[in-house]
């Protein structure tokens, strides 16, 4: 069988910026299997499958792949899918609704003078925060110094809305500069609560780079701990820390967030967390994409 696929960089409005998607657009049949196989041939971050849904009130299943395993959830595959699904349709839908396994994914579909040009998915879950770690600890992880940690604001702790990543501030750019991944630190601290990756950030921002917070994120890959260049699971579920951490009761919390620009793959992820009696009521990652590459592979199902 033939079957589609299209490529997307997301979180950028440029070429060669932001984060890989390939989307496979015909998956009907496919295993499991076939599945990983195929995305640790793309070998991007992640890879999608579209299929039909389970349920005819939403829109579609999407399975989502990194190289070598299937996650429930996660942010640039969610705003990379529905550009792509929004730009195969003369009249795309204001929103699509995928079924996932962390649940339903609302994602709303951005135009600019009627043109597609990205998407804001809505969290699946509420705000976990689960295991807390010392300084030391996760600076470890990082190749920095407990002083290159800041805790004013909160520990280090693993917080999910879908997705758990080890949430750690930094005091400045550039110890986020500095920080790489040391692969004996993360076999010692992960797995934990479900995650395997450590999403850094810092406020110490330089106005030149036109965001609130810079970020990097540091996962596991084939050969060892590796880096994503825009992590919208992560920058959500960071987004709602901080809005739950925040003083204000009510309202909408936005935060313009830079990640990639250490890996020369700049990305800007566009964050809003909605807050009520003070508590998280929703949050929502969104950002540009633009279409790279399409083709077709034959493969015949085993599903």
């Amino acid at each position: 069988m033939q079957r589609r696929y299209i490529t997307v960089d997301v979180f950028t409005d440029r070429a060669f910026g932001g984060n890989p998607l390939a989307v496979v657009l015909d998956a009907g049949g496919l295993s499991t299997a076939q599945m990983q196989a195929i995305a640790s041939e793309f070998n991007y971050a992640e890879t999608t499958f579209v299929l039909p849904p389970r349920d005819g009130a939403h829109d579609a299943q999407v399975r989502i792949f990194t190289v070598n395993k299937e996650l429930p959830f996660a942010g640039h595959p969610n705003v990379g899918t529905a550009f792509v699904l929004a730009t195969q349709v003369a009249r795309p839908p204001a929103r699509f609704l995928f079924e996932e396994g962390a649940g339903l994914v609302p994602v709303e579909i951005l135009t600019d003078e009627g043109r597609t040009v990205g998407a804001e998915l809505t969290a699946p879950q509420p705000l976990k925060k689960l295991t807390s770690f010392s300084a030391e600890r996760a600076a470890a992880c990082i190749s920095l110094s407990a002083a290159d940690i800041r805790t004013d604001r909160h520990a280090p702790l693993i917080a999910s809305v879908g997705l758990p990543f080890l949430m750690v501030e930094l005091t400045s750019r550039d110890a986020l500069r500095r920080a790489k991944p040391d692969a004996s630190a993360f076999a010692g601290t992960f797995p934990c609560d479900g995650s395997d990756a450590v999403y850094l950030y810092t406020r110490d921002v330089p106005g030149a780079e036109g965001c609130d917070l810079q970020a990097r994120m540091f996962f596991p890959g084939l050969s060892g701990p590796t880096e994503d260049p825009a992590t919208g699971s992560a920058t959500v579920a960071a987004a709602a820390l901080l809005a739950d951490l925040a003083s204000e009761r009510d309202g909408e919390l936005k935060l313009r967030v830079g990640q990639g620009f250490d890996l020369g793959r700049p990305s800007l992820l566009l964050t809003r967390v909605r807050k009520q009696n003070g508590a998280v009521a929703s949050a929502h990652v969104g950002g540009r994409c633009v279409q790279m590459m399409e083709g077709t592979f034959r493969l015949a199902g085993e599903g």
